[in-house]
């Protein structure tokens, strides 16, 4: 399932809120992990917090752009 397809079918599942959570180099807390709805892991590489925030943020972008049927830079 792609990203923007999971945004979608979020959406038509009636929930109005999305939360992320970014884990840290070590990952999250197993209690948290066990709460996720979805888990989405963009690489096996480590970012730096910051950045990750920046790369979410566009990828939730391009996602729904994808939705709409609108043009989205490869």
């Amino acid at each position: 399932v792609s990203f923007a397809n999971l945004l979608e079918k979020t959406a038509l599942s009636g929930k109005s809120h999305i939360q992320f959570v970014i884990g840290g180099s070590l990952g999250l807390h197993e209690d948290v992990s066990k709460r996720a709805d979805y888990k989405l892991s963009f690489s096996d590489m480590t970012f730096p917090h910051q950045l990750m925030r920046v790369i979410l943020c566009e990828q939730i972008y391009r996602g729904y752009r994808i939705i709409i049927g609108e043009q989205y830079h490869k």
